[in-house]
Parts: structure tokens; sequence; C-alpha cells
């Protein structure tokens, strides 16, 4: 199983890692397969650090109603150019927001305490693209 996400850039391709955190896939695939991501912008943009969406509100103060476990032990908790990773106002804090990483130099502090879930492998070069304001969507292929 893998995601298309659709945005107003093109569309990336991404692999889950569902050994290393399979708890924030399974949640991620839910609210993709629901329909809660169509149409949402990607509200905080950073050059050089990330892009975020999966607000409800489209203010970053939102999400689906409930909070998700952090998991932070797998091989892939390393946050480099394309990871996706839960947002968080806090440890176990998560739940629909997550950001797509533009850079490994300046995301190394987020290693272990932000849950890495997947990468984009195909759209790479959309990653830095995507401009404040930019909506997506998110579709899950079963493979």
């Amino acid at each position: 199983m893998h995601a298309k996400i659709t945005t107003d850039q093109g569309v990336m391709t991404v692999e889950f890692f569902a050994e290393d955190a399979p708890k924030t896939v399974a949640n991620f695939v839910k609210l993709a397969k629901e329909g809660f991501y169509n149409g949402l912008k990607f509200h905080r943009v950073i050059p050089g650090f990330v892009a975020q969406g999966g607000c409800p509100q489209g203010s970053g103060t939102g999400g689906p109603g409930y909070q998700i476990d952090c998991e932070l032990d797998g091989e892939n908790q390393h946050h480099d150019k394309g990871v996706l990773s839960m947002a968080h106002a806090g440890r176990n804090t998560g739940g629909s927001q997550f950001f797509v990483v533009h850079s490994r130099e300046m995301t190394s502090h987020l290693d272990r305490n932000h849950t890495c879930f997947g990468k984009v492998t195909d759209g790479l070069d959309l990653v830095t693209k995507v401009a404040q304001g930019d909506t997506f969507s998110v579709e899950i292929v079963e493979d």
C-alpha cells in the first residue's frame, strides 16, 4: 500500500514506514480513505524546513477530534528530504496534521521526537515547490 498526495504543484507518491510506525500509518490511511484530507491546505510552509498540512481549520489548530501516540523507536526515524512526519503539540498529541521535510539540514532535532511514517519516492522535486495555501488530497493505493 502507498499514497498519492495530489497538490496544486503535482502528485507525490509516498511509501509508508509500516513496520516502524504501524499505528501512525493506519491512522493516516484511515483518515485518507474517509476523505478527511481532500481539499485541505498546506497551512504552514517554512522554506528549507517543512510543508505542513492536515488541519481541517487551515490554521494549524485543528485535528480529527482525537490524539495518537508517537512511535519513535523504529529504524526510519530520521527526518530526511521527503519524509512524512506527524506534527504535534507535545508528545502523544498528534492526530491528522503532518509535515513533509524539505531538507535534512534543519530537521535533525525532530528525530525521535516526531513520528516519521513515510517518504516521498516519486515527485520529490515537488516537496519544496508546495506553497503555503496550496490545497491537497490523499489517495491510498492498494499494492
